[in-house]
C-alpha cells in the first residue's frame, strides 16, 4: 500500500527482492542416501566487517588455518568412508556429508548452520525441492558456536552432537534438547581443577579466559568450585574474542603485577596463539599454566611456545582411529585441486602456492605432491588422539543409531502403534530416538550418552615435558574418574611431573603465606579472603592448625605456650618445694630441732638454779610452743587444700599465743617475783603455777575463740587466683573473712606489746639474769619483724606473700628462742660455774646473741627469694515439505515491513522429548495482557506514523507481529517466522515486502537469539525491555538498539540502592536466561567493592517448576536474609508470586528489577500482604495519545478469527466470546460471552494507560525506525552517505542502510530526547518505584526517586525516604543482616567458610581499640597508651609511682614528723650541751649522728614523687650516703665508749687514738668509702628513671632502675658492714660500768636496724611498683626511728623528766 496525498491508501506492487547474499559452500562434501553435517573452526581468526553501514557489509573473512581442525574434519570423511565400506553397517544405504567452516565464531557459525540446512543453488530454487535434509550434524568445536548450532537446528529436530564443547550450559536438556556430546561437560572439568588446585596448595590464581560461553560458564562453575576452599581468584581478565593488541597487552600487565603464579587458562588454541605470541613478546617470567582441555593437547602451542612447558591439565581421553594417517597423506592439491582448504593448507605445512601459474599468491610456487612427514604434528599428528577421536566416535554414533533404526522389525519399532521409521523417509527427531539408546564400544571404551545427552565423565592429566631432542611431548601424569566417589576423583603420579621452569617442585602462588600455629588470619579490608595478614596469637589464645581464622580461648586453667600453638595446663604457683621452699623448711626444721635440743637441755638440768629460778615450767610450755611455731610454718609449704588454709592461720596464731601467753605469765612472775618483796606486797600468791596456767589458758583461749569463729563463720580455703598473672594459677589461701585475719594478727600484736611494757618495766629489778631484759628484747624484735612483715605482706603477689609470712614466723621464732633462751644455754653449757644461784641474783646479764642467729640473718639476707628465671556432487531430488506452520498474531501490509515480537505468553508447554513420535511444537499458555497492550501500542504507533502526512510520504509501514513466548526457542521460531512472508507455503523464496527492521524483545535471552539470527540479514532490532550488558557488545550484536538502559546502570542503582539502607546480606533470585544470569554477575560485581553480601542466589527455571521453586521458597524461609533482589521477568514472577503467597511467607522485602517492577498483574489487592512496600527500579515513562482510546476498540466483535483477542477476553473476564472462529477457545470450558463488554480500568493489566513505562518503549523504537526511514526517504541525491554519496532506493531499501540512519536518529517525544550511542544504546535513567497501598485497596506504584545515570559517581541515586511504605506497612527500612554490626570496642571475626558479611564480634583484647562500627581489626594502642573499659579508644597509661596519695602522704607525714622529732632532740641536746648526760656520751659525735638522721629522715621523701634523672640518682646514693655518715658516726662513738671504759686500765694508752681529730677522721674515711661507692655507681650505671610495663600491661610504673645491681647491693652491703660492727663492738662493751653505758643502747639500736633490713631484702624483692619504693622508704624510717628512739629516748627522758639523774655521781655511779 502506498499514502496518497489525502492521506488514503492505494495499492502498490510489492518490490523485487534479491538474496542478501550467497550460501556459503561446503569445504568437503559426498553425496549419499544419508546426509549428516560437520562444522569445524577451520579457521582460527575472524576479520570482522566494518559496521559503518554506509556501504553494504561484506561478509566475515577468515583466516589462519587451524591444522588440528583439519585434521578433525579428515577424520570424519575417514570414518564416513569406513562405514560405507562396511557391510555390515547400514545395509544398502550410504552416508553423506557436508563440512562447513565456523571460522571459530558464533556469526560465522550461525552462517555455517544455515548454509547447512540447504542445498547448493537453493537461493534460484523453489522453496522446498532438494535433498537437503539434514539427518544429524557433528560439531561444533567452540561451545559458543554449539550454541547457536542447537538452537538453529532445533525448531527442525536436527540433532548435533560435539565433539569438543564443553560448557555445563548444553546439559540443559530443556533449552537444547537435540544437543549430545561426547565429551565430558565442563562441571567436571572444572570440579578436577578446583580439586589440582587444592592438591598443590595453590590458594592464589590467574585466571584468563575468552570472550565466549564456554570460558564465561567454565569460570562460574570454577568459582562455584573453589568457593568454601581456601583458593581464592586474584584476577579474572577476559581475552576478547576479536584479538585486539591493546586488551591483551593490559591483561599481560595484570598478569605480570599479580603475585598469583598459576594461571589457568579457559580458552581454546585458536584464540590463544596469539595471545600467546604476546606473552612470549613480553618476556615474563615465572608463571605455571594450568589448560583446560580445549588446549592441553595443542602440539602447535607447545613447540612453537618453550616458556610452556611444564603446563599441567585436563585432557579428553585417548584413543585409536585406525587408518587416519593413511588418509591424511592422500588430501593434498593433486587430489583436490580445486579445493582452496587444500591450498591453505599447503601454505601452512611447506610455505608455499600450489597453484597452477601463473598465481597471484604472495607465496612461492610448489607442485602439491610434497610429502607429509610428522614432523608436521598440528596436522600428522596421530599419537595419541584425543579430539580426533570424539569426532570419529561422533561419527559412530550416528552411525549406530541409523543401523539401529533401519534394523526396525515392523510392528516392533518404537514408535506410534510400535511403527518403524521409512528408510526413505527419515525424520531428524526419528534418529534423535535412537542416539538417546545407543551403545557400541570403540577402541575399549563404551559410548553411550546419559539422559542430558553427555558421555562418560574421565579426564587424563597432562604434563607438558620436553624429550631430550628438544620436541615436546605431553606426558599423562595422573587421571580424574567423574564416576568415583568424592574425594577419589583424582589420582596423581606427583613424581612424574616437570613443573615450569624445569623444577621438580610445585610452584608456590598465594597471596599470602600460610599463618602458622600460633597465629591467625587477618582479613585485609576491601580484598578476598586468601590475601590476609598473620597476626600472632594474644595471650591466652591458641591456633593449632594452619591459617586458622581465629585464635581460640584457651580454657580457664590453661594458658597459651610461647608459640601460642596449644594450650598447656597454667603455671600453677604456690610456694611448693623448690629452692625458696627448701629453704624455708630446712629453716623451719632447723629451728623445730635447736629448740627441742634446748628443750632437751633444760629437761636435763631442770633442777640446776638458772632453770628453775627462771620458771622452768613456763620455759618449757615456751619451748614447745616454740617447736610448733616452727612447725607451724611448714603448713605454709606445699600446695594448699581446705584443711590445710584452714590449718595454716588458725595454727600460726594459736602457737604464737600460747607462746606469747606463756612469756606473758613469766614476765608477770619476773615482775611480781622481784616486787613481791616490799612490805605488805603478797602479789605472788596470785601469780602461783596455777594461776600462770589460768593465764596461759585463758589467754590462748581468746585466740582459739576467734580461730573458731572464724572458722564458723568464714574460714580460710584454697583459691585459684589468675588475676595478678593471666598465665598463672596462683594457689593460695583466701583468708575468707579479712577482719577475723586482722584480729588474730592484732590479738597476737597485743599480748607481745603487753608482755613488751612489762617487760621494760621490770628492766632494772635487780639480779645478774633478769629475764624481763630478755623478754623486752624479744619482744622488740618479734614487733620489728611483724611490723616490716604487714607492707610486705600486703604488696607481694602470689606465693611471695606466703614466702613472706613464713619468714615472719621463722624470723620471730629464731628471735624468741635466742633472745630468751640463747643465754641460758651459754650458762648451762659453756659458762657451768654461773649457773649458782648467788651469780644469778648478782651482776645482771644482757642479752646474748649467738654467733648462729648473725650467720642466718646473713644467710637470709644474701639468699635470693625470687627464682631465676570430500568432492562436491549431486544427490537425486525429493520431495520434502514444511516442518511447522508460522502465522503472525497481527499483520499489515505496507511499503515497508517491521517485524514485532512480543512475549504474548508467559508460560511454555514443552512437548515431550522421547523422540518415538514427531514432538509437536512448543505450546505457549498464559497469557499476558500487559504483553498484549505492548504489541497493540506498535500497531497504533504505525497507523499513527501512516496517518500523518508529514512522515513518509506517499508510503506507508507495515508490520509483522509474533509470538516469542518469553523463551528463547520459541523466540527462535518467531525471528524465523518473521523473515518470512506470512504465507509460507508460496511457490517462490522471494517474493513480498522485505523485512527492515524489528521491534523486540523483551527478554535478553530471546533478544540474544533474535539478533543472532537477524544478524547475517543485517536487520536491525530495537528493543524495548531487553536491559542486559551482554548485549551492549557491538562486534557481536552489530544490529542490536535498545530504548531501555542497559543493566550495568541498573545494577549500579540496585548496589546504591542496599548499600544506602544499610541491606548487606540479601538474597537473590533470577531468572534462567542471559538477563538475569548478567545481571546477577553485574551486581556480584558493583558489590564486590561495598560490605553487602549475598545469602543466596537461586534460579526461577525458565519452564516453570513447582517443586524448585518451593525449594527456592525454603531457603528464603529459613534465611537470615530479609532483602531479595529479584532479575526476572514478569511472566516467570507470576507463578512463582503465586505459590509464594500460598506458602504464607511475609517479613521479605522485595527489591524489583525494571522488568517487573511496573507489572500490572500484580496491583490485586490480594498482592499487597506479600507484595506492599516493594521499591525497585522503573525505566521511563510517558505519554501515548490515544492508547487508551486504541485498546477499547480491540474486541471479539472486531477480530472475531484472531485466537488472541479471544485469550484476551477470557483473561479479563473469564468468558469465551461467542460466536468465535478462533482454535484455541473452541474447546474453552469458560462460559460464554457476547465479545462486547466494557473494558473498564480496573482491567489494569491490559488498561493501565496512565503511566505507560514498556508500552512507551515500544512506541519509541516504532517512532525511531519511523524517524530513520523518513531520514533516509529525505536524502538528496549526491549528499547522501552512502557509496559516492548516492542515497537509498526507497524501492530497494536494505536492512544496513536502516541501520545507518538508525545510529545517527535523534528527535523528542513526549518532552524525552531518544537517541542511540555507539553500543545502540539509550539514556540510563531510572524513576525508583514503591508499591504502596492505594484508597481502593490495589497497589500502587508511587514515584519516590530517581537514578541518572549520567551524572557524577555517588551523585546519581536521589530518594525521598520519607515517601516510602516498607514492607510490612512499616515506615523504616527494614534490617537485612547476616551478622549485626560490631559495635567500637570489637572487631569482625570472620567465619571459616562463609562470606565476609557474617562474622562474630570479638571484643578487643586488652591494649587493642576499634572505635568504629564493623572494624576487622582491633588496633594496638601506641606504647604509653592502653584501652579503655569498653575498648573504644587509647588513653594514657596509668603512671604508677610512690605519688602523694594516701601511702605517700602517710610516708611523708612519718618522715617530716621523724626530722623534725630529730631536730627537737638535737635543740634539746644543744640546749643541754653542758650537762654530763650530754657531755659523757660525746656531745660532738650525737650532734653528728642527729643530724645525719634528720637527713635520713629527710633522704626518705626522695623517694615520693615521679622519679627524675636526678631524683633517681639522689635516692639511693643520699639514702646510702647519710646512713653511712650515721652509722659511721655510731661507729666512732661506739669505739669512743669502749675505748673510754678500757683505757682505765694500767699501760692503756687507746685514748689518744682516739681524739676528736681521729673520730672525725674515722667518721670521714667511713663515709668517703660510701662515697666512692656512689661516685663509681653514679659515673658508670648511674639509676635513672625507667617506665616499667612488663609487669602489668595496662599501667607504666614509673620506677628509678638502679643502672648496676652489682653497685646497689655493694652500697647495702657496706651499710650492713659498718651495722655489723656496730653491733660487735657495743656487743663487747656491754658489760661495762654505769648507770648510762651507751653501749647497751647501741647493741639494742643496731639490733632493730639490722632487723628492719634483712626483713627488708625479701619484701623488696617480691614487691612490684611503687610498693618497692615504698618498702624502701618504710625501712629507712623504721630503722631511723629505731636508731632515733634507742639512742637518744633514753637521754631525752633524763634530760626533760629526770634532771635529778644527770649527774655525773649517778651517771657514773653503782649498777
Amino acid at each position: 500500500m502506498t499514502k496518497a496525498r489525502g492521506g488514503t491508501t492505494q495499492p502498490s506492487t510489492p518490490p523485487p527482492c534479491s538474496t542478501h547474499g550467497a550460501f556459503q559452500l561446503p569445504g568437503f562434501q559426498a553425496a549419499g542416501d544419508l546426509m549428516i553435517g560437520g562444522i569445524f573452526p577451520l579457521h582460527y581468526r575472524v576479520e570482522l566487517p566494518i559496521t559503518k553501514y554506509t556501504s553494504a557489509p561484506p561478509k566475515a573473512q577468515c583466516h589462519g588455518l587451524d591444522l588440528r581442525a583439519f585434521r578433525w574434519a579428515q577424520t570424519l570423511r575417514l570414518a564416513v568412508e569406513q562405514i560405507n565400506q562396511n557391510q555390515e553397517f547400514l545395509p544398502n544405504h550410504t552416508l553423506g556429508y557436508k563440512i562447513f567452516d565456523s571460522c571459530a565464531t558464533p556469526i560465522t557459525a550461525l552462517r555455517a548452520a544455515l548454509s547447512s540446512l540447504n542445498e547448493p543453488g537453493e537461493e534460484n530454487s523453489p522453496l522446498c525441492t532438494g535433498t537437503g535434509r539434514l539427518l544429524a550434524l557433528v560439531g561444533e568445536s567452540g561451545s559458543s558456536q554449539s550454541i547457536v548450532l542447537s538452537r538453529t537446528l532445533q525448531p527442525f529436530r536436527i540433532p548435533m552432537i560435539s565433539y569438543f564443547s564443553t560448557c555445563s550450559c548444553l546439559s540443559n536438556r530443556k533449552e537444547f534438547p537435540n544437543f549430545f556430546r561426547v565429551v565430558p561437560n565442563d562441571d567436571y572439568q572444572v570440579k578436577a581443577l578446583a580439586r589440582l588446585l587444592q592438591q598443590f596448595g595453590w590458594r592464589w590464581i590467574g585466571v584468563v579466559l575468552e570472550d565466549h560461553d564456554y570460558g564465561r560458564f567454565a569460570l562460574q562453575g570454577l568459582q562455584r568450585e573453589i568457593q568454601g576452599t581456601d583458593v581464592c581468584l586474584a584476577y579474572s581478565e577476559m581475552i576478547p574474542k576479536d584479538y585486539r593488541r591493546e586488551r591483551v597487552l593490559q591483561i599481560l600487565e595484570v598478569m605480570q603485577t599479580s603475585s598469583a603464579r598459576v594461571v589457568v587458562v579457559l580458552a581454546v588454541e585458536g584464540e590463544l596463539y596469539p595471545f600467546l605470541r604476546e606473552f612470549e613478546k613480553q618476556k615474563i617470567p615465572g608463571l605455571q599454566w594450568v589448560a583446560s582441555e580445549a588446549w592441553v593437547s595443542a602440539k602447535v602451542l607447545a613447540k612453537a611456545f618453550p616458556f610452556l612447558d611444564g603446563t599441567v591439565g585436563f585432557a579428553v581421553r585417548e584413543g585409536k582411529v585406525p587408518g587416519l594417517g593413511e588418509f591424511v597423506r592422500k588430501v593434498k592439491p593433486e587430489t583436490y585441486p580445486s579445493n582452496p582448504l587444500v591450498r591453505e593448507l599447503w601454505g601452512e605445512l611447506y610455505g608455499c602456492d600450489p597453484s597452477l601459474p601463473p598465481s597471484t599468491a604472495p607465496l612461492p610456487l610448489c607442485t602439491g605432491k610434497e610429502v607429509l612427514l610428522e614432523e608436521q604434528s598440528a596436522y600428522m599428528d596421530f599419537s595419541g588422539p584425543r579430539v580426533t577421536y570424539n569426532v570419529y566416535k561422533a561419527v559412530y554414533a550416528i552411525a549406530h543409531s541409523l543401523h539401529n533404526l533401519l534394523s526396525c522389525q515392523p510392528d516392533a519399532g518404537p514408535f506410534l502403534n510400535q511403527s518403524c521409521a521409512l528408510s526413505s523417509n527419515i525424520d531428524p527427531w526419528q534418529l534423535q530416538h535412537y542416539l538417546q539408546e545407543v551403545s557400541f564400544n570403540a577402541s575399549g571404551e563404551e559410548v553411550n550418552f546419559d539422559l542430558k545427552g553427555g558421555s562418560i565423565p574421565s579426564y587424563d592429566l597432562m604434563n607438558w615435558q620436553r624429550n631430550p631432542d628438544g620436541n615436546p611431548r605431553f606426558v599423562k601424569v595422573g587421571l580424574f574418574d567423574g564416576t568415583k566417589d568424592s574425594g577419589k576423583e583424582l589420582v596423581i603420579q606427583e613424581e612424574a611431573i616437570v613443573w615450569a621452569g624445569h623444577q621438580s617442585q610445585a610452584m608456590v602462588s598465594v597471596c599470602s603465606s600460610s599463618c602458622a600455629p600460633g597465629s591467625r588470619k587477618a582479613v585485609r579490608h576491601g580484598e578476598p579472603l586468601c590475601c590476609f595478614d598473620c597476626v600472632p596469637c594474644d595471650s591466652g589464645k591458641i591456633s593449632n592448625q594452619t591459617d586458622s581464622f581465629e585464635c581460640t580461648v584457651c580454657p580457664e586453667d590453661f594458658w597459651s605456650n610461647d608459640d601460642g600453638t596449644r594450650c598447656i595446663p597454667k603455671t600453677v604457683e604456690f610456694l611448693s618445694h623448690d629452692a625458696m621452699g627448701l629453704s624455708l623448711t630446712v629453716i623451719a626444721v632447723v629451728g623445730a630441732c635447736l629448740t627441742i635440743a634446748v628443750l632437751g637441755v633444760f629437761l636435763h638440768n631442770r633442777n640446776t638454779p638458772i632453770v628453775r629460778i627462771n620458771n622452768s615450767e613456763l620455759s618449757f610450755f615456751i619451748l614447745i610452743s616454740l617447736t610448733l611455731c616452727f612447725l607451724c610454718a611448714l603448713v605454709f609449704v606445699g600446695e594448699p587444700t581446705t584443711w590445710s588454709c584452714m590449718l595454716r592461720h588458725t595454727a600460726f596464731s594459736i602457737t604464737f599465743s600460747l607462746c606469747i601467753s606463756c612469756i606473758l605469765g613469766k614476765t608477770l612472775v619476773v615482775l611480781a617475783a622481784f616486787t613481791s618483796t616490799r612490805p605488805g606486797n603478797n602479789i605472788m600468791r596470785w601469780l602461783g603455777p596455777r594461776q600462770q596456767r589460768v593465764i596461759i589458758f585463758s589467754c590462748t583461749l581468746v585466740q582459739v575463740i576467734i580461730c573458731t569463729a572464724w572458722l564458723t563463720d568464714a574460714p580460710p580455703f584454697p583459691s585459684r587466683n589468675s588475676q595478678y598473672q593471666s598465665s598463672k594459677i596462683i594457689l593460695e589461701c583466701s583468708v575468707g573473712s579479712s577482719l577475723a585475719f586482722w584480729c588474730v594478727l592484732g590479738y597476737i600484736s597485743l599480748l607481745a606489746c603487753l608482755c613488751f611494757i612489762l617487760a621494760f618495766l621490770a628492766r632494772k629489778l635487780p639480779g645478774n639474769f633478769n629475764e624481763a631484759k630478755f623478754i623486752t628484747f624479744s619482744m622488740l624484735i618479734f614487733c620489728a619483724v611483724w611490723v616490716s612483715f604487714i607492707p610486705a605482706y600486703v604488696s607481694s603477689p602470689g606465693k611471695y606473700a606466703d614466702a613472706v609470712e613464713t619468714f615472719a614466723i621463722l624470723a620471730s621464732s629464731y628471735g624468741l628462742l635466742f633472745c630468751l633462751f640463747a643465754p641460758k644455754c651459754l650458762i648451762i653449757l659453756l659458762r657451768p660455774e654461773q649457773n649458782t644461784k648467788q651469780h644469778l641474783m648478782g651482776k645482771k646479764l644482757w642479752c646474748l646473741l649467738s654467733p648462729c642467729l648473725v650467720s642466718f640473718l646473713i644467710q637470709m639476707s644474701a639468699s635470693p627469694l625470687l627464682p631465676t628465671a570430500s568432492p562436491p556432487a549431486s544427490a537425486p531430488a525429493s520431495v520434502c515439505s514444511l516442518q511447522n506452520d508460522f502465522a503472525p498474531g497481527f499483520v499489515a501490509e505496507g511499503d515497508y515491513v517491521i517485524g514485532g515480537i512480543f512475549p504474548l505468553h508467559y508460560n511454555q508447554e514443552m512437548p515431550d522429548i522421547n523422540y518415538t513420535y514427531k514432538p509437536a511444537a512448543v505450546k505457549c499458555n498464559g497469557f499476558d495482557p500487559r504483553a498484549f497492550r505492548w504489541a497493540q501500542t506498535l500497531r497504533l504507533a504505525v497507523e499513527q506514523i501512516n496517518q500523518n502526512q508529514e512522515f513518509l510520504p506517499n508510503h506507508t509501514l507495515g508490520y509483522k507481529i509474533f509470538d516469542s513466548c518469553a523463551y528463547p526457542l520459541t523466540g527462535q521460531r518467531a525471528a524465523l517466522a518473521v523473515l518470512n512472508s506470512p504465507s509460507q507455503a508460496q511457490p517462490s523464496t522471494c517474493s513480498g515486502a522485505s523485512l527492515l527492521a524489528v521491534v523486540g524483545e523483551s527478554g535478553s535471552a530471546q533478544s540474544i537469539v533474535v539478533s543472532g539470527i537477524l544478524e547475517p540479514f543485517r536487520i536491525p532490532m530495537i528493543s524495548y525491555f531487553s536491559s542486559c550488558a551482554c548485549l551492549s557488545d557491538r562486534r557481536k550484536y552489530p544490529t542490536f538498539f535498545r530504548v531501555i538502559p542497559n543493566d550495568d546502570y541498573q545494577v549500579k542503582a540496585m548496589a546504591q540502592l542496599l548499600v544506602r539502607f544499610g541491606w548487606r546480606w540479601v538474597g537473590v533470585v533470577r531468572g534462567d536466561h542471559a538477563y538475569g544470569r548478567f545481571a546477577l554477575q553485574g551486581l556480584l560485581r558493583e558489590l564486590s567493592s561495598t560490605e553487602v553480601c549475598v545469602a543466596y542466589q537461586e534460579m526461577i527455571p525458565l519452564l516453570y517448576d513447582r517443586d524448585k521453586a518451593l525449594e527456592i521458597m525454603q531457603v528464603m524461609r529459613t534465611s537470615r536474609a530479609r532483602v531479595v533482589v529479584v532479575f526476572s521477568a514478569e511472566g516467570e514472577m507470576t507463578p512463582f508470586l503465586r505459590d509464594y503467597m500460598e506458602q504464607n511467607i511475609t517479613g521479605i522485602q522485595w527489591v524489583a528489577s525494571e522488568a517487573w517492577v511496573t507489572a500490572s498483574v500484580f496491583t490485586a489487592s490480594e498482592y499487597y500482604p506479600f507484595l506492599g512496600g516493594t521499591i525497585g527500579f522503573g525505566i521511563r515513562q510517558g505519554s501515548i495519545p490515544g492508547l487508551e482510546g486504541y485498546l477499547r476498540e480491540v474486541n471479539p466483535q472486531r477480530y472475531p478469527s484472531n485466537p488472541l483477542v479471544t485469550e484476551l477476553w477470557e483473561a479479563l473476564y473469564g468468558c469465551t466470546p461467542s460466536p468465535s472462529s478462533s482454535t484455541p477457545s473452541s474447546s474453552s470450558s469458560l462460559p460464554l460471552c457476547t465479545g462486547q463488554e466494557v473494558l473498564l480500568e480496573q482491567h489494569s493489566a491490559y488498561m493501565n494507560t496512565s503511566s505507560p513505562r514498556v508500552a512507551y518503549n515500544v512506541y519509541k523504537a516504532v517512532y525511531a525506525i519511523a524517524h530513520s526511514l523518513h531520514n533516509l526517504l529525505s536524502c538528496k541525491p549526491g549528499a547522501g552517505p552512502f557509496l559516492n554519496q548516492s542515497c537509498a532506493l526507497s524501492g530497494n531499501i536494505h536492512p544496513w542502510q536502516l541501520q545507518h540512519y538508525l545510529q545517527e536518529v535523534a528527535f523528542s517525544i513526549s518532552s524525552q530526547q531518544v537517541n542511540f550511542d555507539l553500543k545502540g544504546d539509550s539514556i540510563p535513567y531510572y524513576d525508583i518505584i514503591n508499591w504502596q497501598r492505594g484508597s481502593d485497596g490495589k497497589i500502587e506504584f508511587v514515584n519516590v526517586g530517581l537514578f541518572d545515570g549520567t551524572k557524577d559517581s555517588g551523585k546519581e541515586l536521589v530518594i525521598q525516604e520519607e515517601a516510602i511504605v516498607w514492607a510490612g506497612h512499616q515506615s523504616q527500612a527494614m534490617v537485612s543482616v547476616c551478622s549485626s554490626s560490631c559495635a567500637p570496642g570489637s572487631r569482625k571475626a570472620v567465619r571459616h567458610g562463609e562470606p565476609l558479611c557474617c562474622f562474630d564480634c570479638v571484643p578487643c583484647d586488652s591494649g587493642k581499640i576499634s572505635n568504629q562500627t564493623d572494624s576487622i581489626e582491633c588496633t594496638v594502642c601506641p606504647e604509653d597508651f592502653w584501652s579503655n573499659d569498653d575498648g573504644t579508644r587509647c588513653i594514657p597509661k596509668t603512671v604508677e609511682f610512690l605519688s602523694h596519695d594516701a601511702m605517700g602522704l602517710s610516708l611523708t607525714v612519718i618522715a617530716v614528723v621523724g626530722a623534725c622529732l630529730t631536730i627537737a632532740v638535737l635543740g634539746v641536746f644543744l640546749h643541754n650541751r653542758n650537762t654530763p648526760i650530754v657531755r659523757i656520751n660525746n656531745s660532738e659525735l650525737s650532734f653528728f649522728i642527729l643530724i645525719s638522721l634528720t637527713l635520713c629522715f629527710l633522704c626518705a621523701l626522695v623517694f615520693v614523687g615521679e622519679p627524675t634523672t636526678w631524683s633517681c640518682m639522689l635516692r639511693h646514693t643520699a639514702f646510702s650516703i647519710t646512713f653511712s655518715l650515721c652509722i659511721s658516726c655510731i661507729l666512732g662513738k661506739t669505739l669512743v665508749v669502749l675505748a673510754a671504759f678500757t683505757s682505765t686500765r694500767p699501760g692503756n694508752n687507746i685514748m689518744r687514738w682516739l681524739g676528736p681529730r681521729q673520730q672525725r677522721v674515722i667518721i670521714f674515711s667511713c663515709t668517703l668509702v660510701q662515697v666512692i661507692i656512689c661516685t663509681a655507681w653514679l659515673t658508670d650505671a648511674p639509676p635513672f628513671p625507667s617506665r616499667n610495663s612488663q609487669y602489668q600491661s595496662s599501667k607504666i610504673i614509673l620506677e628509678c632502675s638502679v643502672g648496676s645491681s652489682l653497685a646497689f647491693w655493694c652500697v647495702l652491703g657496706y651499710i650492713s658492714l659498718l651495722a655489723c660492727l656496730c653491733f660487735v663492738l657495743a656487743f663487747l662493751a656491754r658489760k661495762l660500768p654505769g648507770n648510762f653505758n651507751e653501749a647497751k643502747f647501741i647493741t639494742f639500736s643496731m639490733l632493730i636496724f639490722c632487723a628492719v633490713w634483712v626483713s627488708f631484702i625479701p619484701a623488696y624483692v617480691s614487691s612490684p611498683g611503687k610498693y618497692a619504693d615504698a618498702v624502701e622508704t618504710f625501712a629507712i624510717l623504721a630503722s631511723s626511728y629505731g636508731l632515733l628512739f634507742c639512742l637518744f629516748a633514753p637521754k631525752c627522758f633524763i634530760i626533760l623528766l629526770r634532771p635529778e639523774q644527770n649527774t655525773k655521781q649517778h651517771l657514773m655511779g653503782k649498777k
